[in-house]
């Protein structure tokens, strides 16, 4: 209390030997001064050269403006960065509030692009009346119809000009989007081989260790939950794929399309043999490389441990 008393009796006296004495000014009117000229050469700043984005971010007038900044009053750029991070439908709701802003071609360009990667209207000049936040919403549309019927989900792509009737766009368009019931997909390419044939060349296994260019292909193309005809066709031709990326490799290690077969098959018998909780007994490094090496003579006993290794630490090729 005393020295708050002693604090407050200085202050007095400083100032009445500020007022006294010319060119002497205390602190505190220092500091005023300085927050004044401070004050006028930022209000200089925003008269010369637009907003001040600092004093704009301060200036919050009233409790409803606290912690929500009106998007129009940043730079456009700003504005735009901020609203690229939401999703389509905060898009939608933010066009509610700052409409040129939210509906503006760039972003739902990016919304659709970063969704379905590819589509044959994206290579086309846009017709009359376009715009990507029309497109979002039919690609959204025709992706449910899809997962409920591929048949109809694929003509209702075609109908709207969005995909051409050509088994290479529709192979481009399903390596591309992630949006599509994979149960569905697989129905689909089942009975659409010359889709599933383009499919397969999309992909590019060069340089990859062969369990992890097998985990790839099943999660773009994803395997039966049962043996059967279906299983047969996609490792033979995955077989062919990976032989075709790998040339050198395939002459180095002796392996042809039905080693890489035989390798194949193995390895999803090994996946099940490790991970599932009804095996016991599970098949041990040395059973497997001698299992491996009497259907595949040629290979080498090191690179089959790596497979088992592979295998043991990372699991399943054909996880979903």
């Amino acid at each position: 209390m005393g020295q708050g008393l002693w604090r407050v009796a200085r202050n007095q006296h400083l100032q009445q030997e500020a007022y006294s004495e010319p060119g002497y000014l205390s602190r505190e009117q220092s500091r005023r001064v300085t927050s004044s000229n401070i004050s006028h050469s930022s209000h200089r700043k925003q008269a010369q050269g637009g907003i001040d984005i600092y004093h704009l971010l301060k200036a919050r007038k009233s409790k409803e403006q606290e912690g929500f900044i009106n998007l129009e009053m940043l730079p456009p750029e700003l504005s735009f960065t901020i609203l690229s991070y939401l999703n389509a439908t905060d898009l939608c709701l933010a066009s509610c509030v700052w409409q040129d802003l939210a509906n503006d071609e760039l972003l739902w360009q990016g919304l659709c692009k970063s969704t379905w990667g590819h589509c044959s209207i994206y290579n086309k000049n846009p017709p009359l009346g376009f715009s990507f936040r029309k497109l979002y919403m039919q690609l959204d549309e025709g992706s449910l119809t899809f997962n409920a019927n591929p048949e109809e989900g694929v003509s209702y792509f075609m109908s709207k000009g969005i995909l051409d009737d050509s088994p290479k766009e529709i192979a481009k368009f399903i390596f591309c989007t992630r949006t599509l019931n994979w149960k569905k997909l697989r129905i689909y390419l089942d009975e659409r081989r010359d889709v599933l044939d383009d499919l397969v060349t999309l992909h590019n296994f060069r340089n990859q260790f062969l369990p992890n260019a097998l985990r790839e292909f099943f999660r773009h193309i994803h395997a039966p939950e049962e043996r059967g005809e279906y299983l047969e066709t996609l490792i033979t031709k995955f077989s062919h794929r990976f032989c075709a990326c790998n040339p050198d490799l395939m002459r180095e290690l002796g392996l042809s399309p039905d080693a890489v077969y035989v390798l194949c098959y193995s390895l999803i018998l090994l996946s099940i043999d490790l991970t599932s909780p009804h095996v016991k007994n599970k098949m041990s490094k040395r059973e497997f490389i001698r299992n491996t090496r009497r259907a595949a003579q040629n290979i080498s006993e090191d690179f089959v441990g790596h497979l088992y290794d592979n295998i043991y630490l990372i699991g399943h090729v054909a996880a979903k």
